[in-house]
């Protein structure tokens, strides 16, 4: 279930209070009036099913209450209740299958930023990457992919394309081409250092690679397991199962193909280079494809159940 504390002015809370009595799959309702002070106005709180939760935070933005007040939504990991269990039974569907789309839409923006954490982290992922393919070390790659932190643009781009956010669009797309070429540029640097210091070798790159040479050399299942990975990965963050998101990560090649085309520029081998390139290119837009259409499925599968929302005169629990 969610939890919501929301600050609404005292001239609209009875409309709130309604319509949160209106909502199929609400308990715990709670009124504090003239409670807060910045902004002023009554404390409402309430308890919601996780299924019932984006229509009526919808409507409560219809309501203006996050322009003059405030909402503030919670995930509850354990709620002893009977009244709370009934609430989860009565609205339809499954917590797991709904999707709330306003946090959401909170997440990516924040996992969309271009910072110095988010650069730090492609940067760091993609040298780890680059030992991996010179030392043809499956491990060390598997371990470059779980580091990096590619997908939070990536779904940006797709929440925002669903959602018509083109803020967010941009801001997803500047955050996943910069972070790529300047961990492409760090690790073109790294390269040709650990090349200076012996580590690395043209031999090495140029020898066989059983592990990894299909990082550099695409094929159709580089676009299947690309757009398998993005249907998951959407999956995981909209039904709230984020420890999927590690599978996802470690089976796309997006960092080792920048890794192996930044070795690969340091020697000046143009062909590899370019074989990298397409790598990671294919698996971006099979992943941006995946989740996009995931989520217009979801959409859709949210809009035929809009109706059932409100609470009906007679309840028939779920079960």
């Amino acid at each position: 279930m969610l939890h919501l504390r929301m600050i609404v002015p005292s001239g609209r809370s009875l409309d709130a209070v309604k319509l949160i009595e209106s909502t199929v799959g609400t308990t715990h309702l709670v009124v504090l009036p003239g409670a807060a002070r910045d902004p002023a106005g009554d404390v409402v709180m309430c308890d919601v099913a996780r299924e019932a939760g984006d229509e009526l935070l919808s409507r409560l933005r219809e309501l203006r209450i996050d322009q003059d007040g405030s909402i503030a939504v919670g995930n509850i990991d354990l709620s002893l209740s009977t009244r709370a269990d009934a609430a989860e039974k009565e609205a339809p569907g499954e917590p797991a299958d709904a999707v709330i789309w306003e946090q959401l839409t909170g997440a990516t923006h924040e996992e969309s930023s271009l910072s110095i954490t988010y650069c730090a982290f492609m940067i760091l992922a993609t040298m780890i990457a680059a030992c991996g393919v010179v030392l043809d070390n499956a491990v060390l790659i598997v371990g470059a992919m779980a580091v990096g932190p590619e997908f939070g643009p990536l779904a940006g781009v797709c929440t925002a394309v669903v959602r018509r956010a083109p803020k967010l669009a941009a801001r997803s797309l500047i955050a996943l081409l910069v972070g790529f070429a300047a961990a492409i540029a760090a690790t073109t640097l790294f390269s040709l250092g650990m090349d200076a210091l012996d580590l690395f070798t043209r031999e090495r790159l140029d020898g066989d690679r059983p592990n990894t040479s299909f990082i550099w050399q695409p094929d159709p299942f580089s676009f299947v397991v690309a757009l398998l990975a993005g249907a998951a990965g959407t999956l995981s963050l909209t039904s709230a199962k984020s420890g999927a998101l590690v599978g996802v990560a470690i089976s796309v090649t997006t960092v080792p193909a920048g890794a192996n085309a930044a070795v690969a520029l340091s020697y000046g081998e143009v062909g590899q280079m370019w074989g990298s390139v397409e790598q990671l290119l294919l698996n971006l837009f099979g992943i941006m494809l995946a989740g996009i259409v995931t989520l217009y499925g979801q959409k859709l599968l949210w809009r035929t159940q809009r109706g059932q929302w409100r609470r009906p005169s007679a309840r028939t629990p779920k079960g």
